[in-house]
């Protein structure tokens, strides 16, 4: 009995996928459950698997866009699974045969060495050293060995042939100037942020404010406490935590920054669900920390790692992506200094990290060198106004230089 396995439904809004890999070949046998393909939406990689065991017969190739409902494949039923045990016993039956054959080849091989001329160490350093050949000496020694003598004899002439074989074929060195050009098709996840982020150029207002952030507090702070952290709670104490902390305390002031529109209504939130940009091998995805305002640095700090890992190994969930009520991008791990980052639509808002690097500042009326970090908010200018942007960002910077305020709430 043949079963065609289908593309099964990925979620709300996911019309069609792409078929990124064959984890079987065609005709391979497969048992229930196992998973057979990869396949790709605009969110994230699905696995599909076997609905019965049998013998796989593939429909779609690699590479391909099928619709919800397509067939991916079928599955023959009556098979049977491939007898390992025949496979690996095989090659032991023939092994003394093989064994038979190469020795006389050893032999030969040994012989042809005395033909030649073997140096002794001491000939082999005085030839070294003359820049002669081995193969054009003639050994005076028992079964042609090139003796000591023999080598202090030997003239530096013409390198033999075999010596100049590696010059004779150089590599072929790229031709300068050319002008190639290969074509790559766009993945989903890569047409939907192309698509997404044309579509918030066009469809808001945005604007963004910038604010400098010294991290010396912080960078104090994590150097006193991280092992006792590390030890207690088993995650490291990193800087996404405090960005974290911080704009959720800002929140509360400035609530229009946590809303977004809704036709003609602004939707408040009372929670934070701040979603975190990651690069993961297939490109940038965004998973949510849920309701951050009511987590702990510790908590944060889990949820944060537990999540890109997730992301590297393509195993976040479409619920794991979808919502969200704030970003925090951190360009800075890559190097950037500055940067104007895009909304992650429908929020009105997100702050982007950027490196720190240690300027001359003024401090007390003293120039002082403190490790320093730009900041930037972009928001959109239809629901957020330029006080409130503003406002938010030094509230941010604020609770950011004087850690102390995240745990008393002040």
């Amino acid at each position: 009995m043949s079963l065609e396995i289908k593309v099964p439904p990925v979620g709300e809004s996911i019309t069609e996928v792409v078929l990124s890999r064959w984890v079987k070949n065609d005709g391979d046998f497969v048992e229930m459950d196992e998973i057979i393909a990869e396949l790709e939406s605009d969110k994230a990689t699905f696995e599909l698997t076997a609905e019965q065991s049998g013998t796989l017969k593939v429909v779609a190739s690699e590479g391909d866009t099928l619709e919800i409902g397509a067939v991916v494949c079928t599955i023959e039923a009556g098979g049977a699974a491939p007898a390992k045990e025949t496979k690996a016993e095989a090659p032991k039956a023939e092994a003394p045969a093989a064994d038979k054959a190469a020795a006389p080849v050893a032999e030969k091989s040994s012989g042809e060495s005395y033909a030649t001329g073997t140096p002794s160490p001491a000939a082999a350093k005085i030839l070294a050293e003359k820049g002669v050949d081995a193969a054009s000496v003639k050994g005076s020694g028992v079964d042609g060995r090139i003796t000591k003598d023999d080598a202090n004899n030997a003239q530096a002439g013409k390198p033999a042939a075999k010596a100049e074989a590696p010059k004779a074929a150089p590599a072929a060195a790229p031709v300068a100037g050319s002008r190639n050009e290969r074509a790559e098709k766009m993945s989903p996840l890569r047409k939907t942020v192309a698509k997404r982020l044309v579509a918030v150029k066009n469809e808001t207002a945005m604007l963004t404010t910038f604010n400098e952030v010294n991290m010396k507090p912080i960078m104090d702070l994590r150097a006193k406490y991280k092992d006792q952290f590390k030890e207690k709670h088993g995650v490291g104490l990193g800087f996404m935590s405090f960005f974290t902390k911080a704009v959720c305390e800002a929140a509360k002031d400035f609530p229009a920054v946590n809303a977004r529109i809704e036709g003609d209504q602004i939707i408040y939130n009372d929670f934070v669900d701040v979603s975190i940009a990651v690069s993961a091998p297939k490109g940038l995805v965004v998973p949510i920390i849920r309701n951050a305002e009511s987590m702990s640095l510790a908590q944060i700090e889990k949820t944060v790692i537990e999540l890109a890992t997730k992301a590297r190994d393509s195993k976040l969930t479409i619920e794991e992506m979808t919502g969200g009520t704030f970003t925090i991008t951190n360009g800075g791990v890559f190097g950037s200094m500055m940067s104007t980052p895009i909304i992650n639509a429908p929020q009105s808002a997100i702050l982007g990290m950027h490196n720190i690097i240690e300027r001359p500042i003024a401090e007390n009326k003293e120039v002082v060198i403190r490790p320093m970090m730009y900041i930037a908010l972009s928001y959109d200018h239809r629901i957020i106004d330029g006080r409130e942007s503003v406002g938010f960002l030094v509230r941010v910077k604020q609770l950011l230089e004087d850690p102390a305020r995240l745990l008393l709430g002040v």
